[in-house]
């Protein structure tokens, strides 16, 4: 023990490595408040910085996502424009080719008129002929296939001969 002040040196040494404890605690809470400030700060600067990141990441999906819809809308126009002229295309041949083969078959009306006309003309010869005898019925007969009529036999015999018959229809 110490003369002068009456403590003893374990009770010296106790008090200063409390002293010493006591400044390094003071040293540690003020360097925990300085750290725990830079982290507030650093958490700001952090926030910023993906703030400004995700702005620029969203301006850049913005702009390629407005582009991407011009593509789409120019695609779309040029396919509105490709459908349409298809299907102008199909509807034309759909037209065409029935009027090509109805104006290839029908005949035209002065076909019709000349048609008419023969048909006219035909029927007055199938009327003189049926005065002349046109129903007579011809054949070919025998094994020799010689030409034969089909003859009236209620009808009298002609000719000196009386091998002439009037043929039946006549």
């Amino acid at each position: 023990m110490t003369a002068v002040t009456g403590i003893s040196e374990e009770t010296l040494k106790v008090g200063l490595l409390l002293e010493s404890a006591q400044v390094h605690q003071a040293l540690v809470t003020e360097n925990l408040q300085r750290l725990q400030a830079h982290v507030r700060e650093l958490d700001a600067v952090v926030r910023d910085e993906i703030r400004r990141t995700l702005l620029e990441e969203l301006q850049a999906v913005s702009t390629e996502s407005h582009a991407a819809a011009q593509a789409l809308n120019r695609a779309g126009r040029y396919a509105h424009g490709r459908l349409l002229a298809v299907g102008l295309g199909v509807i034309l041949l759909a037209t065409a080719i029935p009027a090509g083969f109805f104006a290839w078959i029908v005949p035209s009306p002065a076909e019709i008129t000349a048609l008419r006309s023969q048909r006219a003309d035909l029927e007055t010869a199938i009327l003189h002929l049926r005065q002349q005898g046109a129903q007579i019925e011809w054949r070919r007969c025998g094994d020799e296939l010689r030409l034969c009529v089909r003859i009236d036999r209620k009808a009298p015999a002609f000719g000196e001969q009386a091998d002439y018959r009037i043929a039946r229809g006549y």
